[in-house]
């Protein structure tokens, strides 16, 4: 008998000694994470927008009357005052008009001595029964045609006076000049549709730059709560930063319905003419600072199939927590935040990949430039 159960005894107590050494697998570690604390700190806030100059004055020089030019009195592209003669037109026309104005004021005033002394005659014969009433009336009323005529006359020789003074076209402002449009000898005509020649004022400029009707909003309300004058800063088309702040000087009246934008004029000085008319530049408006504003990095913020944007946090015993947050502006690679996170809070910018609310991580603070 105990040679028929050896057999079954050795199996088992191999089954026991194979079973002891197998070990279970040990539980998975924690996934690590990076984060970073949030602190409350001053940010200026900066927009960027785009805008074009414009001169602080413009004119265009016109002729008020029709004639052929005579000469062209200024260098194109030079500084002219106003006042300054640009160009002559002809004015043999209207010289002899004038003449003529001044001759028949002559005559008329010449005439005015004659009615009068008929006038009086007729009032003395009236009395006598010399002349008829109707006689007398008729004298009288010629005097006073007389008069109105001188006065008539008068208005002509200063209009023709006029016309002359306007044979010599001057500037209507001080400015640079441009190209001239027309040379000595073509023929110009008042209400004619192009211009002679356009005079700008650059020595300051205007920059009009297109901002959102919100964004003017925020804008008014940080300059309302101590936020200072707001600053602009130019970029040129080459890239060069214009190296003259300008002030904000100007917003219009009228948001438009389109695009829901307002325009903003902000004013420049000029001293060395590089900011054109017509350029094309963009501005950095300097709104104001915020004293206590939460920065979050821009790779610790994502956005969940609603469009809304979330971060995770480390919460309470290192387990992780999502939270819905409202971002506004860019400021260099971080997030102003305005509501959602507050100072003190642990933001997840490393190992974000497959993390899942409720997990419980490890943390660690992330490399610096995370």
């Amino acid at each position: 008998m105990k040679l028929f159960h050896l057999p079954a005894v050795c199996v088992a107590c191999g089954l026991a000694l194979v079973a002891c050494g197998k070990k279970s697998p040990p539980p998975m570690p924690p996934p690590q994470v990076g984060y970073v604390v949030l602190r409350a700190e001053p940010v200026a806030l900066v927009s960027e927008l785009p805008g074009r100059v414009s001169a602080l004055e413009s004119s265009d020089v016109r002729p008020q009357i029709n004639g052929i030019i005579r000469r062209r009195d200024f260098t194109e592209g030079a500084v002219v005052r106003a006042g300054q003669v640009l160009y002559e037109i002809d004015d043999a026309p209207y010289r002899a008009a004038v003449l003529t104005a001044q001759g028949q004021l002559a005559q008329a005033e010449a005439n005015i001595r004659s009615t009068e002394l008929q006038a009086e005659r007729d009032r003395q014969l009236v009395k006598i029964n010399g002349v008829s009433k109707q006689e007398a009336d008729n004298a009288e009323a010629a005097a006073a045609q007389a008069k109105a005529a001188v006065t008539a006359q008068r208005g002509a020789l200063r209009a023709a006076a006029v016309n002359l003074a306007y044979t010599r076209i001057r500037a209507p402002i001080s400015g640079r000049i441009g190209r001239s449009l027309f040379t000595p000898g073509a023929l110009v005509q008042t209400g004619q549709a192009e211009a002679l020649a356009t005079i700008q004022r650059i020595d300051q400029v205007y920059v009009d730059l297109t901002q959102s009707a919100a964004d003017l909003l925020n804008l008014r309300a940080t300059l309302q709560n101590g936020g200072g004058a707001a600053r602009v800063q130019l970029t040129l088309p080459n890239g060069a930063v214009y190296p003259i702040d300008g002030q904000l000087r100007f917003t219009d009246v009228t948001v438009d319905q389109t695009t829901g934008a307002v325009i903003v004029r902000a004013t420049f000085a000029n001293p060395h003419n590089v900011l054109l008319p017509g350029l094309y530049v963009r501005a950095r408006l300097a709104e104001g600072v915020l004293p206590r504003a939460v920065l979050a990095p821009q790779a610790g913020v994502t956005h969940n199939e609603r469009g809304e944007a979330v971060a995770l946090v480390v919460g309470r015993g290192d387990v992780v927590a999502q939270r819905t947050v409202q971002i506004g502006q860019a400021v260099a690679d971080k997030w102003l935040v305005t509501s959602g996170l507050q100072p003190g809070d642990r933001l997840i910018v490393d190992g974000l990949l497959n993390l899942r609310p409720g997990a419980r991580v490890t943390a660690r603070p992330a490399a610096a430039g995370s």
